[in-house]
């Protein structure tokens, strides 16, 4: 595991990401995230803090994408953190960059996600 795992927030890799993420019941947020990214050490609470609280809604994981280049090409992820919300199996939103938790809560409801 690395070291900016967000409590409460499972990782994924390329062997499961189809399963954990493009077949779920409900949409997946995943953090496209990497052990030396600051930004995501800062941005671990927040998500941490969203997963526990919308886990009825909203379904939380990370994706290190030094140790998972498959999935990471798919998607054309270039910078981390790279915020990603796939519905249905697709990616209806995406944001770069860490945020405040009351922005970023504002942004996935505006996208109409939570």
């Amino acid at each position: 595991m690395s070291g900016v795992m967000a409590e409460g927030v499972a990782e994924v890799s390329d062997a499961d990401f189809g399963f954990e993420v493009l077949s779920g019941d409900r949409p997946v947020l995943v953090e496209f995230t990497a052990e030396w990214c600051g930004p995501c050490r800062q941005l671990a609470p927040v998500l941490s803090e969203i997963a526990r609280e919308e886990a009825d809604r909203l379904k939380v994981v990370q994706l290190d994408v030094d140790r998972n280049p498959e999935t990471t090409v798919a998607y054309g992820v270039l910078s981390m953190p790279t915020l990603m919300v796939f519905r249905g199996g697709e990616p209806v939103w995406q944001v770069v960059g860490a945020r405040a938790k009351r922005k970023l809560v504002g942004e996935l409801a505006a996208a109409g996600v939570l």
